[in-house]
């Protein structure tokens, strides 16, 4: 099997957020994308470039533009993009819209990476090989799930992501 290069693109969120002991909340500082990808040994390739570190719930339309432009300008055709949990659904439907000829994963985490019991480790690593396996089109990988763009909706209630429930 080739070794498909996959272009990570750092949109913030959750996972790159860390405890600021002055502020006594959650910010951002840098990504911490790449030391978890030596943390877990990922010998994979991978080029990881910054689009913006912020919480996805102040995420524009000119933010999912700029998400789309760095999509469209990508040489690779398989990518990775760290994303806030709460708006990954809109911005997922903005990249399916566009119809490119790419395999773009979105994925996210509910505690920063820098926290214990995180499950930022995992979801970056199951949504890395997502990347690489799957067929053209947009998904999210999110705690061992692929949900393809069009039929995934985050259930705040429980904290995760489900397939849309089809009334019959």
């Amino acid at each position: 099997m080739k070794d498909v290069q996959v272009r990570v693109l750092i949109t913030g969120g959750t996972l790159d957020k860390v405890y600021n002991r002055v502020e006594g909340q959650l910010s951002f500082s840098s990504t911490h994308v790449q030391e978890i990808f030596v943390q877990a040994g990922c010998l994979g390739r991978h080029i990881v470039e910054k689009v913006m570190l912020k919480d996805s719930l102040f995420f524009t339309d000119e933010d999912r533009e700029k998400i789309a432009c760095f999509c469209i300008k990508a040489e690779e055709d398989n990518l990775l993009i760290t994303h806030g949990t709460d708006t990954m659904v809109e911005t997922a439907k903005v990249l399916g819209s566009l119809n490119l000829n790419k395999t773009i994963v979105l994925t996210g985490a509910m505690a920063p990476a820098t926290v214990e019991k995180s499950d930022a480790l995992f979801n970056l690593g199951f949504a890395f090989c997502s990347a690489k396996l799957l067929d053209k089109g947009v998904y999210i990988a999110m705690n061992g799930k692929i949900f393809p763009y069009d039929n995934v909706i985050k259930n705040k209630e429980k904290g995760l992501f489900e397939p849309i429930e089809t009334k019959d």
